[in-house]
């Protein structure tokens, strides 16, 4: 966990952050109509290239998500494909802890979409905010959840390549993801061919993907871990010494960060993640 001094840092950076994009492309106003049929409610996250709101339908009265390319990029080739190859991902998807594609549309030379509004607290905030916590064994299951989430994914040649704790909702104990903005489907990198020589602006392989897919899984389990985890020493010390976990749950995680052989398939990993719930379970 983050000590006072820290936490007041980080939150005087994410405030200033949100201050400068704000002045640099200033979100639509409160109260204004979408496409006549989403009325903005507020703004409830804001990225690199895209300004994300919270709207009312006013049809069905059910709160929307849409999602808006910050007006500073539209000109902009590469973050133009970005915003589109996310709507083109969310398009195949379907799954119940996953937004939904609803729409797209255009206003002001500017590209949104519209998603299906997941009601559920940021982990991150969860855990800087409000302090929670979670032991050995919550952890676990909270990757599984992940995990599944992650198998549906890859199933469909989708890598979301940007698992961290801000893109995780939780709602009683479920974890939805979100944020598919670095998202690469399978098709798209085929796609491109780059001469074998090159090192200038190379793809990221499937295998090389799918392997950070896997890493990230590690790093927010590894995250989760820390939660419980008070400093009695002044100087640091690797995870493997200043966490007490089972066996199992160490060698799920060398392997998930790499430090042992890799994982090959989402299948390797629910094996040694049962195997590390049920070493919990006994305690």
């Amino acid at each position: 966990m983050l000590n006072s001094e820290e936490e007041r840092v980080f939150t005087v950076l994410r405030t200033i952050r949100k201050i400068y994009q704000f002045f640099v492309d200033k979100p639509v106003k409160k109260g204004m109509v979408l496409n006549d049929r989403y009325k903005v409610l507020r703004v409830i996250g804001t990225g690199s290239y895209g300004i994300v709101y919270l709207c009312k339908e006013l049809t069905t009265k059910e709160n929307i998500v849409v999602k808006q390319l910050r007006p500073s990029k539209r000109r902009n080739k590469k973050e133009v494909e970005m915003f589109e190859k996310e709507i083109s991902v969310l398009h195949m998807l379907n799954h119940p802890n996953i937004p939904r594609l609803y729409e797209t549309f255009s206003s002001d030379s500017c590209p949104f979409y519209a998603m299906s509004f997941i009601e559920g607290d940021n982990l991150e905030d969860q855990i800087f905010y409000n302090k929670k916590m979670f032991n050995e064994k919550e952890s676990l299951h909270i990757l599984a959840q992940l995990l599944e989430l992650i198998h549906y994914l890859h199933e469909k040649d989708i890598y979301h390549r940007d698992l961290r704790i801000p893109n995780l909702l939780l709602k009683n104990k479920e974890i939805f993801l979100i944020d598919f903005g670095l998202s690469e489907h399978r098709a798209a990198v085929d796609s491109l061919h780059f001469p074998s020589h090159s090192t200038s602006n190379k793809p990221y392989s499937i295998l090389e993907m799918k392997h950070q897919d896997y890493y990230d899984l590690g790093e927010i389990l590894l995250y989760l871990l820390y939660t419980t985890y008070s400093s009695k020493n002044k100087k640091a010390l690797p995870w493997t010494e200043e966490l007490s976990l089972e066996k199992e749950t160490v060698y799920l995680l060398k392997r998930l960060l790499q430090i042992k052989e890799p994982y090959s398939n989402t299948s390797e990993i629910s094996a040694d993640l049962q195997a590390a719930i049920r070493a919990n379970d006994k305690d």
